[in-house]
């Protein structure tokens, strides 16, 4: 089984770049044209489709997404969203008209199921999932009990050392772990929000936050007192691989590089078998 995991797109208007210099439209379409050479079984993306939630800019990400794959497409909204044209504009993906409040559902793909949970705050930057947001999550997760379950949300139940992102988390993360934890068997939660691959783990499951698929990526700094800035980075997105119980999650950059080459190995590499160093006699 082979899943793709998108984040952070920030689609604009057609022609209009975001934060003034990010051309983030042209790098969704090189990662969805480069995601479309897999066999999927899914794409999951988790959250800030659009830049500020304008109906044009839903409209150019349908543009450059529907009828590019060949299989389901699996979105919920970030801070960047605005959820109900989010649901208006994305009603014919799966699960977006499932909940009349919060843009959150559950598939099945093949025996794995995927839960996908709303933690926008309208007006705000940070997430939170409420009494009846952790309801439905406890509930989806008992309909799962003896299944593999993957999660996807936008922000991610972690802290990362970065004072920009961690200004904006996803608060009070402890109940919403606890019930992953429970259940035992979440392989992955799936999330974007920072900007940045971060990895964490939490009992057996695997915590990731995905890079930006258009490649402004947070900066890298530990200073509580910095700002927030981006560095223009090589966009990127994980492949997911399932193979009965094991998961593996595999970081691909977005991009035309030369290749592919050989592994050439050299006459001195120690690691050639004895009998080929030796040679014909």
């Amino acid at each position: 089984m082979l899943i793709a995991h998108l984040t952070d797109l920030h689609v604009r208007p057609f022609g209009k770049p975001a934060n003034r210099v990010v051309e983030t439209n042209l790098m969704v379409e090189r990662a969805i044209r480069q995601v479309a050479g897999f066999a999927l079984d899914a794409v999951i993306i988790t959250g800030d489709l659009t830049e500020n939630g304008l109906p044009e800019e839903y409209a150019e990400l349908r543009r450059l997404l529907d009828g590019r794959l060949t299989c389901p497409i699996y979105a919920v909204p970030g801070n960047h969203d605005r959820r109900e044209i989010f649901r208006t504009a994305l009603g014919h993906w799966p699960g977006i008209g499932d909940h009349p409040d919060f843009i959150h559902y559950i598939a099945d793909i093949g025996d794995l199921r995927l839960i996908m949970l709303d933690s926008v705050v309208p007006h705000a930057g940070h997430g939170e999932l409420c009494a009846r947001r952790l309801d439905f999550l406890e509930r989806a997760l008992a309909d799962a009990a003896g299944r593999d379950v993957i999660i996807g949300l936008h922000h991610p139940p972690l802290l990362t050392g970065i004072a920009a992102m961690d200004a904006i988390p996803l608060r009070s993360p402890e109940p919403f772990l606890a019930l992953l934890a429970r259940h035992g068997r979440v392989r992955a939660v799936l999330s974007g929000h920072h900007h940045r691959v971060i990895m964490a783990q939490s009992g057996p499951t695997m915590l990731i936050a995905g890079p930006a698929i258009p490649g402004h990526q947070s900066e890298l700094t530990f200073d509580p007192a910095a700002p927030a800035y981006f560095y223009l980075e090589p966009g990127g997105y994980f492949i997911l691989r399932r193979d009965g119980a094991h998961l593996t999650a595999t970081l691909a950059t977005i991009g035309d590089f030369p290749g592919p080459y050989p592994f050439a190995v050299d006459a001195d590499y120690p690691g050639r078998k004895k009998s080929d160093q030796e040679g014909p006699t």
